[in-house]
């Protein structure tokens, strides 16, 4: 929540109460745990002059057999919560730019504060209401087939600290396309997808290419993934580093070099 779009949406209340008791009761933390380097940054622009333990999220592997099944059309996929930040009004705009042939856009999600209204709104207007599918809320368990029924995962968000869903969507084998308000330059260095600016441009650029892509070639991109997310965030290692955290909270260990000291 000290992430600068997140700072600055309905900023009003957020900055009275940061005023009044958030500020306060952040600078009496013995440490501070960030899942992101970005995330990190965020707390020192904010004034916060703590210790900040370094430790990204653990990521569940999926028990995902066989490879993916043929699918027409082919399925771009948005999971995470209908809300401004996420970008899906960018998403929509550069979808009917594009108009992939022989592709849908399946958008998961609860609706918050009443966006999915306006997004449907937005997509009536455009014109790509046979394109798009929304599928609303679903239990945790049930997202996992819908990664593995997908060819290609889609978060032009605005602001995340961490993005799960770009890890489980990588763990699950798909190519990522996302802006660089997430903390996954592995997108872009280990060439699992396309690491982009904010904005419909950007995005429809992004899409394009990621839709023009035989599906061999996208299988490929995605197949890259799963061995990253089990090398660098798997929950054994969150686990460890949150164990040495606390170890040098209690004295008992020299302070791990995850641990950012101002």
């Amino acid at each position: 929540m000290l992430e600068p779009w997140a700072r600055g949406h309905r900023a009003t209340k957020k900055n009275l109460a940061w005023r009044l008791y958030q500020r306060r009761d952040l600078e009496q933390a013995a440490l501070l745990h960030a899942t992101s380097g970005q995330e990190a940054e965020g707390l020192r622009r904010a004034g916060l002059r703590n210790p900040i333990a370094i430790v990204a999220n653990g990521i569940d592997l999926p028990n995902l057999v066989g490879p993916r099944p043929p699918c027409s059309p082919r399925q771009a996929l948005f999971l995470s919560r209908i809300h401004p930040k996420k970008g899906l009004l960018d998403l929509v705009r550069a979808w009917a730019t594009v108009r992939p042939i022989g592709w849908k856009m399946t958008v998961v999600g609860p609706d918050e504060v009443g966006h999915l209204a306006e997004v449907q709104d937005a997509v009536r207007e455009a014109g790509v209401e046979a394109d798009f599918e929304f599928l609303g809320a679903i239990a945790d368990g049930a997202k996992w087939p819908i990664y593995y029924h997908s060819d290609l995962f889609v978060l032009p968000t605005y602001s995340e600290n961490f993005g799960l869903v770009i890890g489980e969507a990588l763990a699950s084998g798909l190519p990522v396309i996302t802006t660089r308000e997430t903390p996954w330059p592995e997108i872009e260095n280990e060439r699992l997808g396309w690491w982009i600016p904010t904005g419909k441009e950007a995005l429809a650029v992004a899409l394009r290419e990621a839709t023009s892509l035989p599906p061999e070639a996208l299988s490929a991109m995605g197949a890259r993934g799963p061995s990253l997310i089990a090398k660098r965030y798997a929950w054994s290692t969150a686990a460890e580093r949150m164990l040495a955290a606390y170890g040098w909270l209690l004295g008992r260990q020299d302070r791990p070099t995850w641990i950012e000291v101002d």
